[in-house]
């Protein structure tokens, strides 16, 4: 099988060939496992350089213009010499359906259009998100993992779960790649920023930056507006980029981890153009390699924006029959990942493991001890992350947790009783609660009692932070009667704020939403919840927090 690629969302206009001897091996559920080593995949790539500032959508459009064209006859020149037979010298055109720059994305629709009907070989639309997360899969051989994508204008984490990825977290505001271009931008270097910040962190002295992380989703706006400020302020620009780094790269990896506890799998692949820089792939690297999981970034070729992922995830599609009608074949520059039906992977295929309190649970946070009456929890030193960074996370969290547990109890909140705390090690020991995470026993009734909790948290101004289905115990009291508890306040702060309110919301529908198999009832139990002891003016914010997602 031999499949050509065409790529061109904002700014590399790009084609390739991906070449394999076994397109069978491409399907999920074969014998074979696709060993990437043996293909060949040819990449001929014209990226836009924009004099200053960033991306201009019109000056990319012209570029596209002229390039898509000679890079697809370069890779189409390149394909002829290898083609020893009769027929086409290819077997299918893979485009970048979006999401991206609509005028850029419709330049590579018709290129792919034209090339697909002279050849009369079938068409095949690419989500330009998904590509980015299966050649990573492809190449890691990783059966289903936490998919990390840090790209220009996206931030997500996916896992494939009941035929699609679904979304575990992501940006609430701007993609990370797009983020570190606003600080570079206002110091005056030209676009990319990216690799700039990279090599002047070298130099640099780590400066304190605002970290958000909201569950499994994150914001980056607060921090490029502090970078912004200790700009103005004379405060070094290597000492900047040194703190963009390490808050930004470790917001990036501690949602990672999050999204491996939750999931309970042991896989993370990085996907993105961002995922090129060295300090995120060491941060990741550590932190799998801290809690026993395997981590894969594919090579730089295949990270930044490229026709290779575009042409072999194009492959795949084939290789099940996913293919487009021309008449259907129209861009979308909103193309989510989560809107993909993925018929190239296993129906019986999750991100979404089985897992079990076996008396020892390492946590995004911390490591959990599991006794007859007592629980241990230690927010054990990440190592990835900067240590006068690690060290004020551990600290503030662990006094966090522990004055909101209580908190919430006096809320009407069942919460586990605090024994003992060490705010310097980080180690709380508290009462041990219920028989197993709800993750193990989903039920709509359980659901409905955590909108009702969450609902009294809020009406006493307080925010969990991390409410996902790990983080709530489920069991019987002394007379039968099934409880529900909030555990794993460290995130969690006081506020009045409905929006803040909402994303408590928005955090768990998640959690949910990407590991149950019938997510639609569980969700209508929590609103449900909410909505007979809380405020409609969050639920309202909740739909408002829904619509931000990137390209909602």
């Amino acid at each position: 099988m031999r499949i050509l690629g065409i790529e061109g969302t904002a700014w590399a206009a790009s084609a390739a060939v991906f070449e394999t001897d076994d397109p069978d091996a491409l399907r999920s559920g074969t014998e074979r496992t696709p060993d990437p080593s043996a293909d060949h995949v040819f990449i001929e790539s014209d990226p836009y350089q924009p004099d200053s500032g960033g991306i201009h959508p019109r000056e990319a459009a012209e570029h596209m213009g002229t390039a898509v064209p000679e890079v697809v006859e370069t890779a189409l020149a390149h394909a002829a010499e290898r083609h020893d037979g009769d027929g086409p010298v290819v077997d299918g055109v893979a485009f970048s359906r979006g999401p991206g720059l609509g005028p850029c994305l419709r330049i590579v629709g018709t290129a792919a259009r034209s090339v697909a009907q002279t050849l009369d070989v079938p068409l095949l639309g690419v989500n330009h998100m998904v590509a980015h997360l299966e050649i990573g899969r492809y190449q890691s051989g990783f059966d289903s993992p936490v998919c990390l994508n840090a790209s220009g204008a996206n931030a997500h984490l996916l896992g494939y779960h009941n035929g699609r990825y679904r979304v575990l977290g992501e940006t609430m505001d701007t993609g990370v790649g797009n983020a570190i271009d606003k600080f570079t931008r206002h110091v005056g270097w030209t676009h990319p920023g990216g690799p700039k910040v990279e090599a002047a962190a070298e130099d640099g002295d780590y400066v304190e930056l605002p970290y958000v992380v909201k569950g499994m989703d994150f914001s980056f706006s607060g921090i490029m507006s502090a970078a912004k400020d200790e700009a103005d302020a004379d405060t070094p620009v290597p000492d900047i980029c040194a703190g963009l780094q390490e808050t930004i790269f470790a917001m990036l990896t501690e949602v990672a981890e999050r999204a491996l506890s939750l999931t309970g799998t042991d896989e993370l692949v990085l996907g993105g153009g961002v995922g090129q820089n060295a300090r995120l792939r060491e941060m990741l690297a550590e932190m799998c390699d801290q809690r026993g999981a395997k981590f894969h970034a594919p090579e730089p070729r295949f990270l930044r924006d490229n026709a290779g992922m575009i042409a072999v995830l194009g492959a795949r599609m084939l290789a099940a029959g996913d293919t487009l009608a021309v008449e259907e074949s129209t861009v979308d520059p909103n193309f989510r990942p989560d809107q993909v039906d993925v018929t190239w992977r296993g129906a019986d295929e999750s991100v979404a493991r089985a897992y079990t309190d076996d008396g020892a649970i390492r946590g995004a946070e911390a490591t959990v001890d599991i006794g007859p009456d007592e629980v241990v929890k230690r927010r054990v030193p990440k190592t990835y992350r900067h240590p006068e960074l690690d060290d004020r996370l551990r600290r503030e969290r662990t006094k966090a947790e522990s004055r909101l547990t209580s908190d919430a109890r006096r809320a009407g909140v069942r919460t586990p009783v605090i024994r003992d705390i060490d705010p310097v090690e980080g180690v709380i020991t508290f009462q041990r609660v219920g028989d197993a995470d709800l993750a193990e026993r989903l039920d709509p009734e359980s659901v409905r009692v955590v909108g009702e909790y969450l609902a009294r948290l809020h009406g006493a101004g307080i925010v969990h932070g991390d409410p996902t289905t790990r983080n709530v115990r489920v069991g019987t009291g002394p007379d039968g009667e099934p409880r529900v508890y909030l555990i794993d306040f460290g995130l969690g702060f006081h506020t009045g704020h409905v929006e803040d309110h909402a994303m408590d919301l928005h955090v768990f529908a998640q959690s949910v939403e990407g590991t149950a198999d019938d997510a639609d009832p569980l969700i209508d139990a929590l609103e449900a919840g909410y909505e007979a002891v809380g405020s409609e003016e969050v639920i309202a914010r909740l739909r408002e927090v829904e619509s931000r997602g990137r390209y909602r």
